[in-house]
């Protein structure tokens, strides 16, 4: 016997580095999962040679040893076994694996590790620790925001910055723009700056769940890689290569009117109004109202759609300034208010050509800059 395991750990391993197996592989081994005995372990590693994900389940190891298997076959296998102990030996000719769980068996075809990629070690580098709550809730309220279309490569990544003890990540698309900077327990001597593909900031999301220990990020120099250290996961990715542009300067400096409402209401409304969106070309028009005598003012959101008809929703609100216009896309806003907790958000606007800017009125750091539609009023 090679290996001894639990099911319901290996199925658990299978499932977190199943995003990295390659779907369209020119490179037919990055279809498999690696495994390998590691200091009394079982390592499984998968990559598509953007992203590499390892991670290590606790094992009887009875001797040292390596083989690659189809990811696929082998997760939908080990899935449908019942919760029991699985012994796996390895077989030499052809290469492969032996399964037998409780009255399960099942022979694997696969191929040598020497075949598999080498997966890159980030070991000498700037490092610095992050919370991993700090660092899932930055993501998630910045990731979306990057582009999806690979025609400019740098905008499908997300700048990071880490600049004494402030950690910044800035995504953008060139129709919106989200910022977080957090403050850290302990910063960095020299600034690091660096683009991490989205897709790969996606997988560190989720790799975090629950997760309460604290993420290390190492970066190699030059930066050209950066390993992400969870407790018993890392993630190796490629970066991206490029300038991310200036997004300091497309954050506006002032604003003429500043609208303060309840998420919740706000997110409603604009709900409402998305539904006649769709066929409206996902236009959403709001109307800044200040009160009378220094009242409670309103915020109107309405859309229509020609054909189907229209709809109106009134959200009070707190307002400094004077009555403005502004239309967005309602995917953009949905979007980012999807994303906020909290009580209440902020919108700051000027002109009806002027982007936008949204802040939860509880979370210093965050901003979130939205280009505006241009229609008729």
């Amino acid at each position: 016997m090679w290996v001894t395991c639990l099911q319901e750990n290996l199925s658990k391993g299978l499932g977190v580095v199943g995003r990295a197996v390659a779907t369209r592989a020119t490179l037919p081994v990055t279809q498999n999962v690696l495994l390998t005995t590691d200091q009394s372990r079982l390592k499984l590693t998968a990559t598509n040679l953007e992203i590499a994900i390892s991670t290590w389940i606790g094992a009887q190891i009875e001797n040292e040893g390596s083989v690659t298997i189809p990811a696929r076959l082998l997760t939908e296998f080990v899935n449908q076994l019942p919760e029991d102990k699985i012994e796996i030996d390895l077989v030499d000719s052809p290469k492969g694996v032996a399964i037998q769980c409780a009255r399960f068996k099942a022979n694997m075809n696969g191929t040598d590790a020497e075949e598999f990629p080498p997966i890159p070690t980030v070991q000498d580098g700037a490092s610095v620790t992050v919370p991993a709550n700090v660092l899932k809730g930055a993501i998630e309220r910045v990731v979306f925001a990057a582009a999806t279309e690979d025609s400019r490569p740098v905008l499908t990544g997300i700048k990071v910055e880490i600049t004494g003890n402030s950690l910044t990540l800035a995504a953008a698309d060139g129709f919106r723009l989200g910022v977080e900077t957090v403050q850290l327990e302990t910063g960095v001597d020299e600034d690091m700056g660096f683009i991490v593909p989205a897709r790969t900031m996606q997988e560190v999301q989720r790799l975090i769940g629950d997760q309460s220990d604290d993420i290390t990020i190492t970066v190699t120099e030059p930066a050209s890689q950066v390993l992400f250290k969870l407790d018993n996961i890392e993630i190796v990715s490629q970066l991206v290569q490029g300038t991310f542009p200036d997004y300091a300067k497309l954050i506006p400096a002032s604003a003429g009117t500043t609208a303060t409402v309840r998420l919740q209401d706000f997110l409603q409304a604009t709900r409402a109004a998305a539904i006649f969106a769709r066929d409206g070309s996902g236009i959403v028009r709001l109307i800044v109202s200040p009160g009378e005598d220094g009242g409670p003012g309103t915020v109107t959101v309405s859309s229509r759609a020609e054909e189907l008809g229209d709809n109106e929703g009134q959200v009070e609100a707190t307002i400094e300034g004077d009555e403005a216009k502004v239309a967005f896309d309602s995917r953009y806003l949905l979007d980012v208010l999807g994303v906020l907790g909290g009580g209440s958000v902020t919108l700051e606007t000027t002109t009806p050509s002027s982007p936008g800017v949204i802040r939860a009125t509880d979370r210093d750091g965050y901003t979130h800059v939205v280009m505006p539609m241009f229609v008729q009023w």
